[in-house]
């Protein structure tokens, strides 16, 4: 965003959506019956720039958002509220907005500039139309296949950078920095002092739509959440994900894609601020040096859950301890639905390189901790595949719908930095050919085929059906209807 040189700028709890302030600048100038000269002159600037910060073109200072406010004679808070001043600046900034939008752009119309007498039923009428066009690009991108093309995508980048991103590092070590955090697990005080700092408050409601597991009022600025407990997705995580969306300016996903992006950036983020880097790495590259690298000790010593405490790991491995790993997250049924790897581990896929939905071989430790005689204790175990063995250790994490396996792995020679390596335990893979553990053996195939009919249990997947929209199975009814329920505070 541009923005006037050689000025203060706005603080992060200030952050200001452009158009809706350009508009309200707007609506109060003329309501006060002012030019953009008179308007000018009493702040000391030039009608052109003030013409720039109406059209939501130019980020003003916060010395001139005090000036500006002086001579409307309004506070600050009024000129700094999101919502647009009245039903006819709310259609234009929609306008606008639908005109930068790329499904917008590639109708290959001429600019729509609006003027006072453009009646409000036509803007209707094209904002409209644009929502429909919307709604069929969404239906035709929110299917499986184009889910699991994202999927693959995504998992191709994180393997380019080994799963770390130090623009969201820097933006979580930033807000910690500034409520004041110093080191361990992060406190239910310093969560509430975060959210402050993004200029928002908690609320929590029991009667939050099914489809969503948080509802940000960007009107009246509140967070809401339900308590309850989603095995990784703790309140507190959750409420961490929803700032992570705030902290890193993410807009109305463009499609799956996007969306997955920002799922994707908003848990890494939640990520950062519970296990912060900062505190996290020293202690990590101690456990190292004395050999005894583990899972359920970052786990405890930030207080967060086996999954996040695995995916973290995951973050700082290669970047900060020169290993190179895996990361898994199946049901008892083995089917993936979350993995990461560069480590040269090969997981079973489709012929688009998607692996979610597809069944890993029973010989990994993700399937092997369910036969353990106490499958909620740590799994360990080295496994014999086709590209090298590797020192795998397994939890299960227990959930409301079904319990999930963690896995984090590494390859054999990596695993003399990790405690439970003295395990006898192994096994040996031939998967994805297919002659390990998919197939059964020559024997059974010969003594049952075509006398067997079973009757499938219906999947039901992440990626096996997505409803239509921005956020795929979010009702939207039901949430503005809860916005509107819950408006008056």
């Amino acid at each position: 965003m541009a923005s006037l040189v050689g000025e203060e700028p706005l603080s992060l709890t200030q952050e200001l959506d452009l158009l809706a302030f350009g508009q309200r600048l707007r609506h109060l100038r003329k309501q006060r019956g002012l030019t953009l000269s008179e308007l000018g002159d009493r702040v000391g600037r030039a009608p052109s720039q003030l013409s720039l910060l109406e059209n939501g073109k130019r980020e003003p200072k916060l010395s001139l958002l005090k000036s500006l406010a002086t001579a409307l004679s309004v506070p600050v808070e009024e000129l700094l509220r999101r919502q647009a001043p009245n039903r006819r600046a709310q259609l234009e900034i929609a306008l606008e907005e639908a005109q930068r939008d790329p499904i917008y752009a590639s109708l290959g119309l001429p600019r729509l500039k609006v003027s006072a007498r453009v009646p409000n039923d036509v803007l209707e009428h094209i904002l409209g139309l644009y929502e429909e066009l919307r709604a069929r690009e969404a239906r035709g991108t929110a299917t499986p296949e184009e889910a699991r093309a994202a999927n693959a995508e995504l998992r191709r980048k994180q393997r380019e950078q080994d799963n770390y991103f130090a623009e969201i590092e820097n933006a979580a070590s930033e807000a910690l920095a500034a409520v004041g955090y110093r080191t361990g697990a992060l406190s239910q005080g310093t969560v509430q002092a975060l959210v402050t700092h993004y200029g928002y408050a908690v609320q929590t409601a029991q009667d939050l739509p099914r489809s969503v597991r948080s509802i940000t009022d960007l009107r009246n600025r509140r967070i809401y959440v339900k308590n309850e407990q989603l095995g990784m997705h703790t309140p507190r995580t959750i409420l961490l994900q929803t700032l992570g969306h705030l902290a890193l300016g993410h807009h109305r996903p463009r499609d799956f894609a996007d969306f997955l992006r920002q799922r994707t950036e908003a848990n890494y983020f939640a990520g950062a601020l519970l296990v912060p880097e900062a505190a996290a790495v020293p202690y990590l590259r101690e456990a190292k040096q004395d050999r005894a690298l583990s899972v359920e000790d970052l786990r405890d010593v930030f207080a967060v859950s086996y999954e996040m405490a695995a995916h973290r790991f995951t973050n700082l491995a290669t970047h900060h301890l020169d290993l190179t790993c895996h990361f898994v997250r199946n049901d008892a049924g083995g089917i993936i639905y979350k993995a990461y790897e560069n480590d040269g581990i090969i997981f079973p896929a489709d012929a688009r390189g998607a692996i979610e939905g597809q069944r890993m071989c029973l010989r990994w430790a993700g399937r092997q901790v369910f036969f353990s005689p106490d499958r909620f204790s740590v799994h360990y175990q080295y496994s014999d595949s086709p590209t090298g063995t590797y020192f795998c250790v397994a939890h299960v994490d227990p959930s409301q719908e079904r319990d999930f396996a963690i896995t984090l792995g590494v390859p054999y020679r990596e695993s003399r930095w990790f405690r439970g390596r003295e395990t006898t335990t192994r096994t040996r893979s031939n998967c994805p050919s297919g002659e390990c553990c998919r197939r059964p053996p020559a024997e059974l195939t010969q003594r049952w085929e075509g006398y067997a009919w079973p009757s499938a249990r219906a999947n039901s997947h992440v990626l096996a059906a997505l409803p239509p929209g921005s956020f795929p199975g979010v009702d939207e009814a039901d949430v503005y209807t809860f916005l509107e329920r819950h408006a008056g505070g």
